[in-house]
C-alpha cells in the first residue's frame, strides 16, 4: 500500500474530498498519513475492499485517514479524512471508546 502511495496510485473518493475540504486538510497531509502513519485499526471484511484506519500527527494535529487497498490494481483509495474526537476515542486517539 504504501508503495502505492509513493507511485501516486491513489483513488480521492468524493467523500474523502468533501470532508477534507471542510475540514481543511490537504492531500500532502493525507499522504503523509498513509506512508508514515501508523495503522491502527484493519477492517479486513469491508466490502468491496479491505480497508484500514490510519493516524498520525501533522502539526501536533492528529489525523485519521481511512483507505482500502486493491491489491489486484497496486490502488489505494483514500475513503474518509478527520480529525478524531475524543467524543470516540480515548486521549490516545488510538483507541475507540466502549459505550
Amino acid at each position: 500500500m504504501r508503495v502505492a502511495v509513493r507511485h501516486g496510485k491513489i483513488e480521492w473518493q468524493r467523500h474523502a474530498l468533501e470532508r477534507m475540504a471542510e475540514r481543511g486538510i490537504l492531500r500532502g497531509e493525507v499522504k503523509e498519513a498513509l506512508l508514515n502513519g501508523e495503522l491502527i485499526e484493519c477492517y479486513p471484511g469491508d466490502y468491496p475492499l479491505p480497508s484500514g484506519l490510519f493516524m498520525t500527527n501533522i502539526d501536533k494535529r492528529p489525523l485519521h485517514v481511512v483507505a482500502a487497498y486493491n491489491s489486484v490494481t497496486d490502488t489505494v483509495y483514500v475513503i474518509t479524512v478527520y480529525i478524531p474526537s475524543l467524543k470516540y476515542f480515548e486521549p490516545d486517539l488510538k483507541t475507540r471508546r466502549t459505550r
